[in-house]
């Protein structure tokens, strides 16, 4: 009998969060691993079943963990709850405030004017004579959307997303070290510009989003004023972040497939699937946590109360047990009961509109370049300092 390959997980290693997916394999053979990192106890929940379990199970693995240590920056944020950060009935409430503006009525609104976002970052390609799907279309194309969704001005769409960059990038400081300045600076920012506007929304409101969730506020006191003020700052990140990492991962798959993506150039009605096993294949988001309330039997192993449960998205994603030849970029599988937008109460509730803003972002852009490819053959990726938002820092593209 061999041995089980040793399990290494460090979210804060560069040659760890370039690359996890080897690392997996190792937690798919066992139930969940217990570690410990510092004075925290760290249970890593991997295998698509186990994962399953955890995420429907909201009543043990709680969303609220502990406060966020001294040493981390909060500013005006300090105290505030935020829909990832809460359980029912305050989780209910919550999303119930949003779901309007994400309803699939909602979302075919807004289709024509993503066309219109993506076929103008098209034409501006074709005129530069260059094009980085990931600065030019994965960065820009969901951030203009989201904003427009929360009422930003257009002149204010690069510092929305320098903004997010700045708080995503935030997620590789070392537990234990103070929070970056520049990151500092960043919190202060964003919190003095939203904390304007809604002041400004309340005085004269309007069709968008944080117009919605101040009248909301004053209606049934369903936010307090630091609460909104965090809920409109998640909503920026969570509005864009996911689908940027969707289209710059997806596209680095098909490039590294050549195979699929002929396939896919044959059969374009194929792209929703295609879509599905970029999110199975590379997820935007590698990992969430979950914070078990009592001890938990997960798989056969306990997990105890206190422990942070680190619920990996991106292994169940790759179990061998419930995928295939997981390794394998293959937009032909079928079923593809990916878990990469979460599972349960939490599922996210963006999916619609990323879905809709990817599809439009390839279809647009494989309509327009007829020869798409790596400007650089031998491209070797860089990553954003985050390893739970795994994306992109840039892909340029020859075309044609």
């Amino acid at each position: 009998m061999s041995e089980q390959a040793p399990i290494y997980f460090n979210p804060w290693d560069p040659a760890f969060r370039d690359n996890p997916y080897p690392h997996y394999g190792a937690l798919h053979a066992g139930p969940p691993h217990i570690m410990e990192f510092g004075a925290m106890k760290i249970a890593l929940v991997a295998r698509y079943a186990d994962v399953i379990r955890v995420m429907h199970d909201h009543a043990t693995f709680s969303n609220m963990g502990p406060p966020p240590p001294k040493e981390a920056y909060q500013g005006r944020l300090a105290g505030s709850r935020n829909l990832l950060g809460v359980d029912p009935p305050d989780h209910t409430r919550l999303r119930k405030l949003i779901s309007r503006d994400f309803t699939p009525r909602r979302i075919r609104e807004l289709e024509p004017r993503i066309r219109e976002i993506a076929a103008g970052i098209l034409d501006e390609a074709q005129r530069k004579h260059e094009f980085d799907i990931v600065k030019d279309m994965a960065n820009v194309l969901p951030v203009t959307v989201i904003a427009e969704m929360l009422g930003v001005p257009s002149d204010l769409h690069a510092t929305f997303k320098h903004w997010s960059d700045k708080l995503i990038d935030a997620g590789n400081n070392l537990p234990g070290t103070p929070t970056p300045p520049d990151v500092v600076r960043t919190i202060d920012e964003l919190t003095d510009y939203f904390q304007a506007e809604i002041e400004n929304r309340r005085q004269h409101p309007g069709p968008d989003l944080v117009s919605a969730l101040v009248r909301a506020h004053h209606e049934a006191d369903a936010l307090s004023a630091v609460d909104l003020l965090n809920f409109v700052s998640l909503l920026l990140i969570a509005g864009n972040e996911t689908t940027t990492n969707l289209i710059g991962n997806g596209t680095l798959a098909l490039m590294r497939n050549p195979d699929q993506f002929a396939l896919l150039r044959k059969n374009p009605e194929m792209l929703p699937r295609a879509i599905e096993e970029m999110l199975r294949y590379d997820g935007p988001v590698q990992s969430t946590v979950r914070f078990p309330k009592s001890n938990a039997d997960v798989g056969g192993r306990e997990i105890p109360a206190g422990a942070i449960a680190f619920i990996i998205l991106a292994a169940a994603n790759r179990d061998p047990a419930k995928f295939p030849n997981p390794e394998n970029f293959d937009i032909t599988r079928e079923p593809n009961d990916h878990v990469a937008f979460g599972e349960g109460i939490h599922f996210c509730i963006g999916a619609p509109l990323a879905r809709l803003e990817a599809t439009i972002a390839f279809s647009a852009t494989f309509d327009r370049f007829k020869h798409l490819n790596l400007k650089d053959p031998g491209f070797k990726p860089t990553y954003k300092g985050s390893y739970i938002l795994r994306g992109l820092e840039s892909m340029p593209m020859a075309f044609e």
